[in-house]
């Protein structure tokens, strides 16, 4: 990755690890904002970021969902 994107991945990182911590999802389109006013370029960056990470999330929650409903069905 490049510096844009070494640096906008950190903020959705930490900007998803917030939101959740106080309950506060709005925060992730409050920060996008802020980005958006200086630099359209690390805005994208950051939201393309912020996608990701969700959608990693739902997928390994799913995952997990999976094998444990495979793993009953094996042992019973």
């Amino acid at each position: 990755m490049g510096i844009l994107e070494d640096l906008a991945d950190g903020l959705a990182k930490d900007t998803i690890d917030e939101a959740h911590r106080f309950g506060k999802e709005e925060l992730i389109t409050e920060v996008a904002k802020q980005l958006g006013a200086t630099s359209t370029t690390m805005e994208e960056a950051y939201l393309t970021s912020i996608r990701m990470r969700l959608a990693e999330k739902r997928a390994r929650e799913f995952l997990v969902a999976q094998v444990s409903q495979l793993e009953e069905k094996s042992s019973g």
